[in-house]
């Protein structure tokens, strides 16, 4: 695992927290929960890329092409964002208010 990579993966995962909680107001969680859920979703979400396709796919092998760069930019986004959706949906299914809505 390369630290670059990581870096890479988390902060597309915030990017990707966000950009989901802008699309699905109804799971939004705020600035700070969106990038907290998109944090932890890009960092798992790059690992089990880099696990279920190889780690030269998301640059674990150590290259840092640009074919990399793009694996980890949109598996840390897609991470990110559906693990915000997932705790979206999570919180609004225990929430007294959301059973409401």
């Amino acid at each position: 695992m390369n630290l670059v990579s990581l870096i890479i993966q988390i902060i597309s995962g915030a990017v990707g927290g966000n950009v989901a909680g802008g699309l699905l107001k109804q799971y939004d969680l705020g600035v700070l929960g969106n990038s907290i859920a998109g944090i932890l979703g890009g960092g798992i979400g790059g690992q089990l890329l880099a696990m279920l396709i190889g780690g030269g796919a998301t640059g674990a092998g150590g290259s840092m092409d640009i074919g990399s760069i793009i694996a980890q930019v949109a598996s840390g986004g897609i991470g990110g964002g559906v693990l915000m959706a997932i705790i979206g949906i999570i919180r609004q299914a225990v929430s007294p208010q959301g059973a409401r809505q």
